[in-house]
């Protein structure tokens, strides 16, 4: 295969990506064009910038772009719409970031004439798969590089060797054995890795880094009411809130109370198991406020249909198919059920936990005339439910009568 002439790489500005830059120009003596994106990481990204230009990148060929509000708005909500968790428990806070990056390099790529996009992806984890499934299915004639695949650059030394070689610098830190790895974004913080990797042990407290401790968060319960319409969060306090504020503002406060931390051995898709520490403090009230007003606007039929299809449309999302027919049909219905979901949610913030206490909407389907324990002034005639009961009694009557009369012999 031709070396590339144009490269596009998913550029942090750290160590690593900084070496793939030097490495693409020295290994195909070719182009390269950085493009990195703001997804509410927490970290200024103009050292970046500074950076690739320092390594010769021209100015022109540095792309810097905010995309916070694209990615909670046409990622982050419609994933919650299906209250979406990989494994029961995951939120996938680095699984939903991917495609939106992946697609950013092949329109960017486009632009300049590239060849091909690059990424600093492992060859052990899941985001390979993320990155390129998603680039194929946006230009099926992109290529895609993938470095760690390719150099032998095989650990932390080499690294550092190239890294002085070509002048790139080093961080003090960077010199040592890492302690663990980060990736954040506006929906989580998750860390992996070196101290982590022996499941048997507690995570240092240290490694939390966007949440308080819940036996360190405030003594005092905070409420917040989030208001929804068709399935999306609107509103905080009866504040109207654009996607990214609104997810910055349930950050701030689930944070301050120690909500949403997570301590997961997941199956990844690759195959192996993997151990992370997860941080989702605004997504994990967003989770609980959603399912408190799904509680009272969605019929039961279709809520429990949806609950189906969750682990298949969450499971999607995780292994890289995003831009797959099979979760954009998942993603229509799921759409579809959200079309009642409009009202507000009253949670309770308390050391570590988030928990809906109230719920209202005008679109509700809770009668309280019919569940009450009072008069119900006719609302309800209790006697019909003998008579559902005796139909659907029917076939488990026949059953026991059909397992009696064999068990006697059939006599």
């Amino acid at each position: 295969m031709s070396a590339p002439k144009k490269v596009v790489l998913a550029y942090s500005g750290g160590l690593d990506t900084s070496i793939i830059l030097k490495w693409l120009q020295a290994e195909y003596g070719c182009e390269v064009i950085t493009f990195t994106a703001d997804l509410g990481q927490g970290e200024e990204l103009e050292p970046a910038r500074q950076k690739a230009e320092m390594l010769g990148i021209r100015p022109e060929n540095i792309h810097i772009e905010d995309l916070r509000e694209e990615f909670v708005r046409d990622y982050v909500f419609p994933m919650f719409r299906a209250n979406a968790l990989y494994e029961g428990q995951y939120l996938l806070g680095t699984s939903i970031a991917r495609p939106l990056i992946s697609k950013r390099l092949v329109e960017i790529a486009a632009e300049h004439g590239a060849d091909a996009v690059a990424h600093g992806a492992t060859g052990k984890g899941n985001d390979q798969v993320r990155f390129e499934l998603a680039a194929y299915a946006l230009n099926p004639e992109i290529r895609v590089i993938a470095p760690w695949r390719e150099w032998d650059l095989s650990s932390r030394t080499r690294l550092l060797e190239f890294a002085e070689k070509h002048q790139i610098p080093i961080a003090k830190d960077k010199r040592g054995e890492a302690p663990f790895s980060v990736d954040a974004n506006l929906l989580h913080t998750s860390s992996e890795g070196k101290i982590l990797e022996d499941p048997a042990e507690e995570a240092p407290a240290y490694v939390y880094q966007r949440t308080a401790a819940p036996e360190d968060a405030p003594d005092a319960p905070e409420y917040v009411e989030i208001g929804f319409e068709r399935g999306d969060a609107v509103s905080i306090n009866g504040e109207a809130l654009s996607p990214a504020s609104l997810l910055t503002r349930l950050n701030e406060l689930g944070g301050k109370h120690g909500i949403g931390r997570l301590d997961l051995v997941e199956g990844r898709y690759v195959g192996m198991k993997s151990r992370g520490i997860y941080e989702t403090p605004g997504g994990t009230i967003l989770l609980e406020a959603h399912r408190g007003i799904e509680s009272i606007t969605m019929d039961r039929g279709a809520m429990h249909l949806k609950d189906e299809l969750m682990p298949r449309y969450a499971e999607l999302i995780y292994n890289g198919y995003w831009f797959s027919p099979e979760r954009e049909m998942l993603q229509a219905a799921i759409d579809k059920s959200q079309e009642h979901v409009t009202g507000t949610v009253r949670v309770k913030l308390y050391k570590g936990s988030a928990r809906t206490v109230g719920r209202w909407s005008e679109h509700s389907l809770y009668s309280e005339e019919h569940v009450t324990f009072e008069e119900d002034m006719g609302a309800y005639d209790q006697a019909d439910a003998a008579g559902f009961i005796q139909l659907n009694a029917l076939r488990l009557k026949l059953l026991a009568m059909r397992d009696r009369r064999v068990a006697r012999g059939g006599s």
